[in-house]
C-alpha cells in the first residue's frame, strides 16, 4: 500500500480546510497513492468554544465530509478522515469528536469517536478539558480495507494500551493514530509512544498529525510518522506542512511477529489483582 499523510496546519474556515484536502487528496493521487490520511480535527481547528459552536455542524450537514466523500470516489481514492467535530450527536448535548475510514466510491465505510478525552493542567499554563465540551465514544472499531484490517483511534487514545491490545485482538494490522498534539507533550512522548504501540502490537502505526501555529494561537508538534511492526520510523515528517508518502509491505508483519510472537503469546489477564 502506497499511504499519502497530510500533515496539516488547520483554522477557522471549514472551506479553507476542506480545499486543502481535497486539493491533496488531487496530488496524492498523481503520486501513486492508494489510501490518504488527515490529522485529528482536518476541517475545523478552534478553542473559542463560542465561534466553534456558531461554525459546527451535525455530520449530515457537514461541508468537509461532503467535500471529503466526494474527493475520494473522484479520485478513486480510499481516505482516512483523523476526526472532524461535530455537534448536534450526542443526548447529553456535548459534541463529537469523530474519524472516519471513506472508500474509493465515496462511501463511509467506518466511523469511530473518540474514547479517552484529554483533561490537563500544564506547567506552561495551558489548560484543555475535552470533557467539557466533547463526549466520549464507547465503540472499539475495525475496518476492512484492500490492504489490512486497521484499528482506529484519536490522539490521546494512544496512551491507553488496553484499546489496541482489543483492535490486535480483532485482527487489526494498522493501527491509526491521528493528532494534534501539544508541542511539549509531544517532545517529550509522541515518538516513544508510536513506537511502543507499534512494537508491542507488531503492527505498522500510521499518524497524521497537525503542525505549527493555528488561527487559534495554539501550537502543534507535527512530526506525522509511519512506523513499522519493529519500531522504525519509516517517515517523520518533521514541522512543515505538506503531503508525504511512504509504501507499506504487510509482509513485514509476518516477520517481525515470527521473531518475537507476542500477539500469540498473548494470555488474558484477570482484572483481580492480589496484594501481598
Amino acid at each position: 500500500m502506497r499511504a499519502a499523510l497530510f500533515q496539516m496546519t488547520s483554522g477557522i474556515d471549514p472551506t479553507a480546510n476542506a480545499a486543502a484536502i481535497t486539493d491533496m487528496a488531487a496530488r496524492a493521487k498523481g503520486e501513486g497513492a492508494d489510501m490518504v490520511f488527515t490529522p485529528e480535527m482536518a476541517g475545523y481547528l478552534d478553542r473559542n468554544r463560542q465561534r466553534a459552536a456558531e461554525t459546527l455542524r451535525t455530520q449530515a450537514d457537514d461541508p468537509v465530509l461532503a467535500a471529503i466523500r466526494d474527493a475520494a470516489a473522484k479520485w478513486g481514492l480510499w481516505v482516512h478522515v483523523g476526526s472532524l467535530a461535530f455537534k448536534g450527536e450526542r443526548e447529553d448535548g456535548r459534541w463529537a469528536n469523530r474519524s472516519f475510514v471513506i472508500d474509493d466510491r465515496g462511501e463511509i465505510r467506518a466511523r469511530y469517536d473518540k474514547i479517552h478525552l484529554f483533561d490537563v493542567d500544564l506547567a506552561t499554563g495551558e489548560s484543555w478539558r475535552e470533557s467539557s465540551v466533547y463526549g466520549p465514544g464507547e465503540q472499539v472499531v475495525a475496518v476492512d480495507t484492500p490492504w489490512a484490517r486497521m484499528g482506529l483511534s484519536i490522539c490521546y487514545d494512544m496512551r491507553f494500551p488496553d484499546l489496541y491490545r482489543a483492535l490486535t485482538n480483532a485482527g487489526a494490522t494498522i493501527l491509526l493514530m491521528p493528532a494534534a498534539f501539544t508541542v511539549p507533550t509531544g517532545q517529550a512522548h509522541w515518538h516513544i509512544l508510536l513506537r511502543a504501540r507499534a512494537i508491542e502490537a507488531g503492527c505498522f502505526v500510521i499518524a497524521p498529525a497537525q503542525t505549527g501555529r493555528h488561527t487559534d494561537g495554539r501550537e502543534t508538534y507535527g512530526h506525522s510518522l509511519i512506523v513499522d511492526p519493529w519500531g522504525e520510523v519509516l517517515l517523520d515528517m518533521g514541522e512543515k506542512a505538506g503531503l508525504a508518502l511512504a509504501d507499506i509491505d504487510m509482509a513485514r508483519i509476518e516477520e517481525v511477529r515470527g521473531r518475537v510472537p507476542a500477539i500469540a503469546n498473548r494470555r488474558e489477564i484477570s482484572r483481580d489483582v492480589v496484594i501481598a
